[in-house]
């Protein structure tokens, strides 16, 4: 029998105290003053089967690297659980504010990029991975 395996997405998260909002954050996600990025992204494995990869991203304030896109081999399904973000695809203008429950489905090869994380509150998400695949056009 394969043990069971559980844990909390949030345990471990560091602690803030204020909000901020992409629109009183600069543009590129820079944090505000007094309020800097608490180090680097933190990314754990759940979970893997199979092609399948399940994991939990916590950001405090982090975004991709001015001129950096992410462009995977992967399809990727991202749900916002906590804090707040922006992402950008690039085929669009402007970026898609985050609030936790909202959720994307990133076909492979849709380059994106994180312009905004809360550097207040941690920011989580729980991504899953898996091999690229023809999507029906309704999930384009």
């Amino acid at each position: 029998m394969t043990p069971l395996r559980s844990g909390n997405l949030f345990a471990g998260l560091p602690v803030r105290t204020e909000a901020v909002s992409p629109d009183t954050a600069a543009p590129t996600g820079a944090a505000p003053t007094g309020a800097a990025p608490t180090g680097t992204e933190h990314c754990e494995p759940v979970a893997t089967r199979d092609g399948v990869r399940i994991e939990r991203i916590v950001s405090t304030g982090q975004t991709t690297p001015e001129g950096d896109w992410y462009d995977q081999d992967w399809d990727e399904w991202v749900l916002l659980v906590s804090g707040g973000a922006a992402l950008l695809l690039e085929d669009e203008a402007a970026p898609r504010r985050l609030q936790p429950g909202d959720w994307l489905l990133i076909p492979a090869g849709r380059r994106h990029r994180v312009t905004w994380t809360d550097p207040l509150h941690p920011t989580v998400w729980l991504c899953v991975h898996w091999p690229a695949s023809e999507l029906r056009a309704e999930e384009r």
